[in-house]
């Protein structure tokens, strides 16, 4: 313990106090200043990024089923028969869909040269508030196509981010558990019945489509790195 005295005319006293002081008022500084950037500088602040992912696919569900026409086909798949879905970064759900003609009559030696008309397959994907929908023909008889309705910013992926700290890229690409819950497909079909060239006798009817379906969790992995542009040197 020093007196005022020491203070006064040690030197020794007056280094010691001196130091202890400095330390008392930096130390709370410095720790201030740590924790407000922690998305800083140092941290991942406000700077160019480099975003790159990837997307895996997780099965919830694959069928084939008769839709006929006018008469939606319906589904809900959860995210609970998957293991470990809460570790997963869920940003999207995928529906391909595949089809062939199902027309019927006409044909033969009896109607020649007619023909099959395209019919109009439609899906839907929907989580929450995120839905997606898509048309597809089966020209030449049979055809396919595929939906996706996402929740994270794709644009991101594969690209240098501007203007935006490390934090608030994570913020769009990951769904922190907004994928979790169910998971809903709808299909329809608007058949179309081709044409005879003797219409009285040859007739062709359409009553809808057999349609294989594949429902799939869309799953991202990303990495964020500062941005180092290498193009002058």
């Amino acid at each position: 313990m020093y007196t005022l005295e020491d203070l006064k005319t040690n030197r020794d006293a007056q280094i010691t106090v001196g130091s202890i002081v400095f330390f008392l008022l930096a130390f709370p500084i410095y720790f201030g200043v740590a924790a407000g950037n922690a998305d800083g500088s140092l941290g991942g602040g406000v700077a160019d990024y480099q975003v790159n992912g990837e997307i895996t696919y997780v099965l919830l569900d694959s069928a084939t089923e008769y839709v006929a026409d006018g008469t939606p086909l319906m589904e809900t798949f959860s995210t609970d028969a998957i293991n470990n879905a809460d570790e997963l970064n869920i940003v999207g759900v995928r529906v391909s869909l595949s089809y062939v003609e199902e027309e019927s009559g006409g044909g033969g030696l009896a109607c020649p040269g007619g023909q099959d008309a395209p019919d109009t397959i439609s899906g839907t994907a929907t989580h929450l508030e995120f839905t997606a929908s898509a048309d597809g023909q089966n020209n030449g008889g049979s055809g396919s196509h595929e939906v996706s309705a996402i929740w994270y910013n794709e644009s991101m992926v594969g690209n240098v981010v501007s203007g935006l700290s490390m934090s608030e890229i994570k913020a769009q690409l990951d769904s922190d558990g907004a994928g979790l819950g169910e998971h809903m497909m709808e299909i329809s079909v608007s058949a179309q019945a081709g044409n005879e060239p003797n219409g009285l006798t040859c007739q062709r009817s359409d009553d809808g489509e057999e349609v294989t379906y594949t429902v799939e969790l869309m799953v991202l992995e990303y990495t964020i790195a500062p941005f180092i542009d290498t193009s002058d040197i």
